[in-house]
C-alpha cells in the first residue's frame, strides 16, 4: 500500500466519523427540546458566539448567554414535545474543520394556543440548517442552527385549513 493510498483512507475514515459525531450532535439537541429546551443540554452544544434562528417567529439567539435565557424561556411554556430529525444531510468542508447539515423536522408538541394561551396538541414540520464547526476540544458544534418552519398546525385541526398557526 502506497503512502498516498493509506493517507487517502485516514481523511475518508475521519470525514464518516465526523459525519457520525455530528449526527450525535443533531440527535442530543433533539433529546435537549424534548426535556423542554433543558438549557444544561442544548446550550454545550453551540460554539460560545453560535445563534439559534427561529426567524419572525421565535427570533434570534446569539451567544450562550442569550440561549440559554431563551431555552429557558421556551421550556416553560411549551410543555411536551417529541421532535423526529429526519434525513439528516452533512457536508464536510474538506480539511477546513467546517461543515454544514440539514435536515427535517417532524414534531408532536403541547403548547399554548396564542389567542387563548390554552393548551393544545400541535404537529410542527420544517426544515433545520445548521453550521458547524469542529472545536479546539475536537468536538462539532453549532456555529448556526436556523429552524424553518412550515406547519404548525392545532392537532384537531390538522392541517388540510391552515398550515401556519398565525
Amino acid at each position: 500500500m502506497s503512502d498516498v493510498y493509506v493517507e487517502q483512507l485516514a481523511d475518508r475514515v475521519q470525514r464518516l466519523e465526523d459525519i457520525e459525531a455530528i449526527k450525535r450532535v443533531i440527535v442530543r439537541y433533539a433529546q435537549g427540546a424534548d426535556k423542554r429546551n433543558d438549557p444544561d443540554i442544548m446550550v454545550p452544544l453551540f460554539a460560545e458566539n453560535g445563534v439559534w434562528d427561529g426567524g419572525d417567529r421565535f427570533g434570534v439567539y446569539q451567544g450562550h448567554d442569550a440561549l440559554r435565557n431563551f431555552f429557558a424561556e421556551t421550556g416553560s411554556f411549551i410543555n411536551w414535545t417529541l421532535h423526529y430529525m429526519v434525513s439528516p444531510a452533512v457536508d464536510i468542508r474538506v480539511n477546513s474543520g467546517k461543515a454544514d447539515a440539514f435536515w427535517y423536522l417532524w414534531e408532536t408538541a403541547v403548547m399554548p394556543e396564542q389567542e387563548t394561551e390554552k393548551d393544545v396538541a400541535c404537529w410542527i414540520g420544517g426544515t433545520y440548517e445548521a453550521k458547524l464547526s469542529r472545536q479546539s476540544d475536537a468536538k462539532w458544534k453549532f456555529d448556526r442552527v436556523l429552524l424553518n418552519v412550515q406547519l404548525l398546525a392545532p392537532y384537531e385541526k390538522g392541517w388540510a385549513e391552515r398550515q401556519v398557526q398565525e
